[in-house]
């Protein structure tokens, strides 16, 4: 089985009014941890976009709009994504989406690739919350091992992260440094049962 492990980086939280702004996944083996592909890129946007930017966001991950207007357009970035996903032969029975929030992913990804599409090409309709993940685990240790529960602990990835001693996320939020932190997060809590089996 192979995890997808995706984040994105916006110019706001509202799917209908803003875009997609930078994406970056790893394709990881679930069971040993190998990483089998990496892709990472900023996507262009029209000034027009831009100027309906939430600035909450923008303060979140840095981004400029020299920097987005240099990006790649979304129809080359969905391109690559789809060469990707072929060459790694994602599909709905061997693959899932993990994200820390899958709900917000999955919107703006479906930007670049709508759900129709997506559904054609039989990519993985699974799209995973690692901070459920999180949640269900700690919640049967807390209860085993009288632990904290994690309303007290928090569940965002850097509270997590701080519960398995990790350091938080790189600031500001780049979606390649999400990726990498989901990761290192995901095999603390969750791991990768053949790791260092081979």
């Amino acid at each position: 089985m192979l995890g997808i492990f995706l984040d994105t980086e916006t110019n706001g939280l509202n799917s209908k009014h803003n875009r997609i702004i930078e994406i970056a996944y790893k394709i990881i083996d679930l069971l040993s941890g190998d990483e089998l592909d990496s892709y990472s890129t900023i996507v262009a946007q029209p000034e027009s976009v831009w100027e309906m930017s939430n600035l909450k966001s923008l303060e979140v991950n840095g981004f400029t709009y020299e920097e987005v207007k240099r990006g790649k357009e979304e129809k080359v970035v969905a391109a690559e994504i789809i060469h990707s996903y072929k060459k790694n032969n994602i599909q709905k029975d061997n693959s899932v989406f993990i994200c820390q929030n899958p709900s917000f992913d999955r919107c703006f990804f479906s930007q670049l690739i709508d759900s129709d599409m997506q559904d054609l090409l039989n990519w993985p309709y699974h799209w995973l919350d690692f901070s459920s993940m999180y949640w269900a685990l700690s919640l049967k240790k807390a209860a085993n091992n009288h632990e904290f529960f994690p309303w007290e602990t928090g569940f965002s990835k850097d509270k997590i992260a701080l519960t398995q001693n990790l350091p938080k996320e790189a600031s500001p939020h780049r979606a390649m440094n999400g990726v990498k932190h989901l990761i290192l997060c995901y095999k603390s809590v969750v791991g990768f049962p053949f790791l260092n089996k081979k």
